[in-house]
Formats: structure tokens, sequence, C-alpha cells
């Protein structure tokens, strides 16, 4: 049980702490396109961030799937400069963007789950089993990134019944705020 909650804190901790700016980022260009009332839509749309994520850091853990790091954290950005961007070209159609978000989160994922592999492999031992250190990760990870969406959406909340902000504003303003940042992470990370 130790160990679960150790894990827990740590998945926790990788959504919410000050340096999980990068999954904050992709978590907001994400749900930027939905209204609080699409709640349970969003659930499932980071629910299935979750998978990518717990499949690919497996298969990194157990040596079975080994990325460079410069690439991991290169195209962690890209994943939101990709993410940002199709808000912004795809704002007109924003049922088709939404139905394509739960694909791109998966994908996306499956890359943003080796950014900690590397991690998680120096601290699980040989002997361990990895399942209730990655169950206790992913639950964390899963239960921040919950908090995050739950934080974006009261904000839109205010923003759009109290201050009247247009909600295609709010896509193109914050999309565009996040693609600027995301786009000067990819660059500083080139691999090349």
């Amino acid at each position: 049980m130790q160990d679960f909650i150790f894990y827990l804190k740590l998945g926790w901790e990788h959504i919410i702490s000050l340096d999980a700016l990068d999954h904050q980022l992709f978590i907001l260009a994400l749900i930027a396109v939905y209204s609080y009332n699409d709640f349970k839509k969003i659930l499932i749309l980071v629910t299935a961030f979750t998978i990518g994520h717990s499949i690919t850091l497996a298969l990194s853990t157990l040596n079975i799937l080994r990325v460079p790091g410069n690439w991991v954290e290169f195209l962690i950005p890209l994943t939101i400069v990709i993410t940002a961007l199709g808000n912004i070209l795809m704002k007109s159609n924003q049922k088709t963007l939404m139905n394509l978000n739960y694909y791109l989160a998966l994908i996306f994922g499956l890359i943003h789950g080796m950014g900690f592999a590397n991690t998680a492999r120096m601290m699980l031992a040989k002997e361990q089993s990895i399942f209730v250190p990655l169950l206790g990760f992913n639950i964390g990870l899963e239960l921040g990134q919950i908090i995050v969406v739950i934080a974006i959406l009261i904000l839109l909340f205010i923003l759009l019944k109290v201050f009247r902000v247009n909600r295609k504003d709010w896509i193109l303003f914050v999309s565009s705020g996040v693609f600027a940042l995301a786009l000067k992470m990819t660059l500083e990370r080139f691999p090349f």
C-alpha cells in the first residue's frame, strides 16, 4: 500500500506541479473547444490520454519500447502545437474537432507516456512488479488531470457567464496562447 500511495502522489505531481506545464497546456488545448456542459465527454477524453500514457509508460518501463529522450522531449510539445493549431484551424467545425480529439488524446498520450519512462525505469527495482507502481501513478495522473479540467471549466464558466466572453474568442485566445508557448518549447527542444 505504501508503494501505491508513493506512486499515486508521483502521478498527481506529474500533472499538478509547476514543472508539468507541458501536460497542463496539453489539457488546456485539448478541452478548449468543450464547454462545462461537456464534462462527461471531457472525462472520456482525459481518460483516453491516460490510457495512451499508461500503455507506453508500461512498454518503456519494461524495455519493450525505447525512444531517445531528446526525441520524446521534442515530440511532447509538438503534440501540444498540433492540438492548439487544430483548434485554431477547425474553430468553425467544432463537432469534427471534438471527435478527432479522442484519437489525438489517445495517440498523444502514447507520446507523453514515454516522457516519464526513464525516471520510472530508474525508480523500479528489477525484481519489483510494475503493476502497483503503474496503477498508482496512472490513478494519480488521472486525478490530477481531473483537477486541472475542473479548474479550467470553472474559469470558463466565469468567463462565459459572468464576463460574457464569446466562446469562439475563448477558443481562439486560449489556443493561440498555448500554440505560442508550445511552439517555443518545441523549438528549444529540437533534437538536432
